[in-house]
């Protein structure tokens, strides 16, 4: 999966922004995609819900593990792991 860093701390993004963000660069470089996983760090909330609770202790988060193994092409990390996204383009699915 290829990981791409986002730096917006200027701009002080809360969630919702940060998703539309990230949505938008995952269009920009695979086109049609669909968010497969994301952690919220400051509420610690992600998705799939309890992603990580089978990752105690373990390298890969729960939910980059999960988006991997889903065929994720891209990683979007916005403000340093604050925010993170998994995409997949679904082109090959339309």
């Amino acid at each position: 999966m290829k990981r791409l860093a986002v730096d917006a701390t200027a701009w002080e993004l809360d969630f919702d922004t940060a998703r539309r963000l990230a949505d938008g660069v995952a269009a920009t470089l695979l086109g049609e995609a669909t968010c497969l996983s994301w952690y919220d760090a400051e509420r610690d909330y992600e998705a799939p819900a309890g992603a990580s609770e089978c990752h105690q202790g373990c390298p890969t988060p729960g939910y980059i593990d999960y988006a991997a193994n889903r065929g994720a092409e891209l990683l979007v990390e916005v403000d340093g792991g604050r925010f993170t996204f998994c995409y997949l383009a679904i082109d090959e699915f339309v």
